[in-house]
């Protein structure tokens, strides 16, 4: 029998191996909880080419597209501080030219995220957005932004939008067992969507827990093991957004992030420290303390609150006794196949 491969390691070395330049690459988290170093790994290892899709450009789409990583862009929202006149890594590649970008609402984003997910092709959305510029305005996706089709049942005129299936899915949660079964709880968006429609997933979380607890609270699987390739521990890892449970978002960090990405220099400058000059997060959080002291970061570490448990308890876990007999008729394995054989039902 085969031995199951080995998923737990570092980010430097799951993003050497999945993330390939001119990948299609989605952020699997919806503006809370980001997979800052994750983010930061693509960055240190100058990925180049990406069509990057993220339901919500906050800090880690600014610095993507700052570290010259993107170049096409699909989204509902990006962090374009200021408007037009003020400061921005995404708006300062648009007026550049440096990148493309493609605008959709939650909804549609989502319906695209959902048809990968389960297969399809395409996805029905509402009609309302062909009254807006979403529609109306196409950049690198052209006409295959939108279609109309002709709905089959009703005669009438549908809209529809493209499943999306991203190469690879970067995203943190919690935690996650060793060979990948990643459990997630708090605002959902389109994490779980995002992470299933990909051919490849990286899970980081802050931390690795036994298989045990996830079985015990097994509603909070989003992304089962199968479909994971890559676990890597990381404490602190969407650090200075939040993660529920762990820590709150780091107002601190933020501002000084948001001050810095006014310019490209000083975008360049904050990079340079926080992201080039850290070889992982572990020399993120010592450089962090080093400036600024531990005081920012155990206030914003979260107080315990936990749910009820739910009883997941049955009579028995199995339809075979101890004694190796089916509960219900009573039978072995051999009297049970003797009995389909004799009837006809067994098939080799």
């Amino acid at each position: 029998m085969k031995e199951p491969a080995d998923k737990i390691m570092t980010a430097q070395d799951a993003i050497s191996r999945f993330v390939r330049d001119g990948d299609h690459l989605v952020i699997g988290n919806y503006t809370v909880g980001s997979c800052a170093e994750l983010v930061y790994e693509v960055i240190r290892q100058d990925k180049k080419g990406l069509t990057l899709y993220s339901q919500s450009g906050i800090f880690d789409v600014e610095v993507l597209v700052g570290a010259g990583c993107v170049g096409k862009l699909v989204t509902t929202y990006v962090l374009r501080a200021g408007g037009k006149k003020g400061g921005s890594a995404v708006e300062r590649a648009l007026i550049a030219g440096t990148v493309q970008i493609e605008d959709y609402t939650n909804f549609d984003y989502n319906a695209r995220m959902v048809a990968g997910m389960h297969g399809f092709s395409f996805m029905q959305v509402l009609e309302g957005v062909m009254a807006t510029d979403l529609f109306r305005k196409r950049s690198f996706m052209g006409e295959d932004k939108f279609r109309v089709i002709k709905c089959p049942y009703t005669g009438k005129n549908i809209l529809t939008v493209p499943a999306a299936n991203p190469d690879v899915c970067i995203v943190h949660v919690q935690r996650s067992d060793k060979d990948g079964n990643a459990q997630y709880w708090g605002a959902m968006g389109s994490v779980a969507a995002a992470a299933l429609a990909s051919k490849r997933i990286i899970v980081s979380c802050e931390e690795i827990v036994e298989h045990d607890i996830i079985q015990s609270s097994p509603h909070l699987t989003i992304i089962p093991a199968y479909r994971v390739d890559a676990v890597v521990e990381i404490p602190w890892g969407a650090h200075p957004t939040e993660v529920l449970g762990y820590y709150n978002i780091d107002p601190f960090m933020y501002g000084l992030f948001m001050m810095s990405d006014a310019t490209a220099d000083g975008l360049k400058s904050w990079m340079d420290e926080w992201i080039y000059g850290c070889v992982n997060r572990a020399a993120y959080l010592d450089r962090y303390i080093g400036r600024f002291g531990s005081e920012i970061l155990d206030g914003i570490k979260a107080k315990a609150y936990y749910s009820a448990p739910a009883n997941y308890g049955s009579a028995f876990t199995t339809r075979w006794d101890r004694d190796g007999r089916e509960r219900f008729m009573g039978l072995t394995m051999e009297e049970l196949e003797k009995t389909f054989q004799e009837r006809g039902k067994l098939y080799e």
